[in-house]
């Protein structure tokens, strides 16, 4: 025993009776900026990993005298 057509359409005229049409688009507005915003979050997130993946070299750099005391040693 689903709900059916007649019980969504019933729920929906008292929806707009209680909070009229106003306020339910505004919440539908509301609601579409929220997914937006985090659409747009999310997007940003991934750029952001992508940019924090460096490669980790174990060894530093040598200093141009260090190297010249290891190649004439």
């Amino acid at each position: 025993m689903g709900i059916s057509v007649w019980q969504i359409l019933i729920i929906g005229v008292i929806l707009v009776l209680l909070f009229g049409r106003g306020k339910i688009s505004d919440l539908m507005g509301d609601v579409a900026k929220g997914i937006k915003s985090f659409k747009k979050g999310m997007a940003e997130d991934e750029d952001d990993d992508a940019k924090k993946t460096i490669d980790h070299d174990p060894t530093p750099p040598l200093n141009a005298k260090e190297t010249e005391k290891k190649t004439s040693a």
